[in-house]
């Protein structure tokens, strides 16, 4: 039996499973596309491999590389539709706003409440295979010298320097971890779907002196940029964040496609692929049990401060937008900004 064969009939025969895929990987589906393969040899088998060994996953569906999107699309649109809540895959162009004119700085200039801020995208190498088909170290290699070479060019506030996974120190790697910047190599959903091959070959993290922009080399997707700080001044840290895009647009060419936005190894993380999140004191909301709701209501998602799936702390939440797809980077900046700003009210009235 093929490979493919026995993760779907894994699938199939599984009663309890509640994933996406599990879902919508109909068997009419299966047969449409179990013998097909893009251009950079990427299967259905590579797309599902980690829902089908983890029957637990909410979503269970990986992007094999940018062509799958197109290639098994009656499939990722189902589960895209689903996930992201939006009647159709239409996301619009890229709009990161008027830079010099924002509306908005610190939102929290006394600095009672907001303890940090902190901005990201994530980005692929256009023409290059995601995990789940990354067949090589040799690709992981090149797109990681690719990086490289352009984040080379960064002056200013974005210059900084080049840890690789395969070289640093322990004192290094220390350090990283007490800074909360060291991605680790101990999620089996993503290890199963070829998250941690060849680790850690063709990995490592950059970042600038004052550790205000990061850049995560092959983590997850193939690139992560991070901008962040303490305090609640969320102009600074997104245009910082835009900066250091239009910069690295100059020298590297993202996936990208049309109605979909940038493509990410994740088609939960598709569209702007921003995540925009304060870690705020809100003892009162939710000694009230009222965050989640409030949260939910304002399309935020709250979590520990150590990320998804983490407790809080001293009543310290980590709260984000919720919506990637189907509105602009600044439209998202935006409603994070205006729920945050309601939260604090929300806190302060009590």
């Amino acid at each position: 039996m093929s490979e493919v064969a026995e993760l779907w009939a894994k699938l199939e025969g599984a009663k309890d499973c509640k994933s996406l895929l599990k879902k919508y990987l109909t068997k009419e589906l299966y047969e449409k596309y179990k013998d097909t393969k893009t251009s950079l040899g990427g299967t259905l088998a590579d797309c599902i491999r980690s829902g089908c060994l983890n029957l637990d996953s909410g979503v269970g569906l990986y992007a094999c590389d940018p062509e799958a999107y197109t290639v098994f699309k009656d499939l990722f649109d189902a589960v895209i539709k689903d996930y992201h809540k939006v009647p159709a895959v239409n996301h619009p162009q890229p709009n990161f706003g008027d830079i010099k004119n924002l509306g908005f700085g610190d939102l929290d200039p006394d600095g009672k409440m907001i303890v940090s801020t902190r901005v990201r995208v994530g980005r692929s190498h256009n023409g290059f295979a995601f995990p789940p088909s990354i067949k090589s170290t040799e690709q992981r290699k090149q797109m990681e010298k690719d990086t490289l070479e352009a984040l080379n060019t960064l002056e200013g506030e974005l210059a900084g320097k080049y840890y690789s996974l395969e070289t640093m120190t322990k004192d290094e790697q220390k350090q990283l971890i007490e800074d909360h910047f060291l991605f680790k190599d101990d999620d089996r959903f993503l290890r199963d779907a070829g998250g941690y091959s060849f680790w850690p070959e063709g990995r490592g993290i950059f970042h600038n002196p004052s550790k205000t922009f990061l850049v995560w080399i092959n983590e997850e997707d193939h690139l992560r940029f991070i901008s962040m700080q303490q305090g609640g001044d969320l102009a600074t840290v997104y245009k910082r964040l835009v900066n250091a895009i239009k910069q690295l647009e100059k020298k590297l060419k993202f996936a990208k496609k049309d109605g979909y936005g940038y493509l990410t190894f994740c088609p939960t993380n598709l569209g702007t692929t921003l995540r925009a999140s304060v870690h705020i004191k809100v003892p009162k909301l939710a000694a009230a049990g009222q965050l989640n709701a409030l949260c939910a209501g304002l399309n935020l998602q709250p979590r520990g401060i150590h990320g998804e799936h983490t407790e809080s702390e001293g009543g310290i939440y980590d709260v984000s937008n919720k919506r990637r797809l189907g509105l602009t980077e600044i439209d998202a900046i935006q409603e994070m900004r205006k729920g945050v700003q309601e939260i604090m009210k929300a806190e302060l009235a009590l």
